[in-house]
């Protein structure tokens, strides 16, 4: 009788944990509310979720900015969020959306929109933090006004590649390169986060230009949150990898050209340029080839 009470827990203790895998993981991952999502953490109310859920935003004044962070942790994903940057004179301010895990030695993947004067285009600063070591920044102009409507910003990281994403188009791939002594992020899982803050010490041509206060408060709003990745509970991370699509995600030949064209045209800055920088001598990856497909 005991057997049998162990077998019936047991059985159904494997059928928990495999639901997600029968259900279809992607489905079991994916967020879209951000009442159930998101917290709001930091501004004093200059936080603001809206129509029953579905649109998120961040204001900041002179007194404080504002942000969020998911309520879970991936290690590894894809994750999409449309947003709609600060119009007019935005110089000063930063528009973050970045994935990041805990610690003194943590990793980042990073959106950075830094402002600018009416007029004047964004700029779209990523950058990687590996183990605490950021200095991986590559910067770009986007092909559009990002403040006149919603577009979708989308990272994809799995055990083979990083690649940043602007309207499905990719912008950036920063491949794993372990086997060429080059650090990748693959053992700590990361939240999703947003802020909007005053930067104007840096964020606008150096910190030459600063925030004209008489405009505040600064908006920017999000919607369509999307996460399909590998959810981190108890320190463990639950991962039907076989039915994960972005888990072998790379990019075609036709998105090797969208890439090769968007840094041809839109890119203004790539630290693997940059040797008055390093003037030792480039970073090991921007060197070496990478071994993954």
């Amino acid at each position: 009788m005991a057997f049998f009470s162990y077998s019936n827990n047991y059985s159904m203790l494997l059928l928990i944990v495999l639901l997600p895998c029968l259900l279809g993981f992607e489905k079991m991952a994916e967020a879209g509310n951000f009442y159930q999502d998101m917290d709001l953490t930091w501004g004093d109310g200059r936080g603001k979720i809206l129509e029953n859920g579905n649109l998120l935003t961040l204001s900041l004044d002179k007194a404080s900015g504002s942000g969020f962070q998911s309520k879970k942790q991936y290690l590894n994903g894809r994750f999409d969020m449309k947003i709609k940057l600060v119009p007019a004179n935005s110089a000063g301010t930063v528009t973050a959306y970045y994935l990041r895990s805990q610690g003194s030695s943590w990793d980042e993947i990073d959106f950075e929109f830094l402002g600018n004067l009416s007029g004047q285009p964004y700029i779209v600063h990523t950058n990687i933090y590996i183990q605490g070591q950021g200095n991986r920044e590559q910067q770009f102009y986007l092909w559009f006004d990002p403040t006149a409507d919603f577009h979708t910003y989308s990272f994809l990281w799995n055990s083979a590649r990083i690649l940043f994403y602007v309207d499905g188009r990719p912008i950036r791939e920063y491949k794993n390169m372990e086997s060429n002594g080059v650090p990748y992020p693959k053992k700590q899982a990361m939240r999703l986060y947003a802020s909007l803050w005053n930067a104007d010490d840096w964020a606008t041509r150096g910190g030459l230009v600063k925030t004209d206060w008489t405009k505040a408060p600064f908006t920017a709003a999000f919607r369509s949150y999307n996460a399909n990745g590998c959810v981190w509970t108890n320190a463990a991370s639950w991962c039907c990898q076989n039915s994960a699509p972005w888990m072998s995600e790379a990019l075609d030949a036709g998105n090797q050209k969208v890439l090769r064209w968007v840094q041809k045209k839109y890119m203004i800055y790539n630290y693997c340029a940059d040797r008055k920088r390093f003037p030792q001598g480039l970073p090991r990856e921007c060197t070496v080839p990478a071994t993954n497909p």
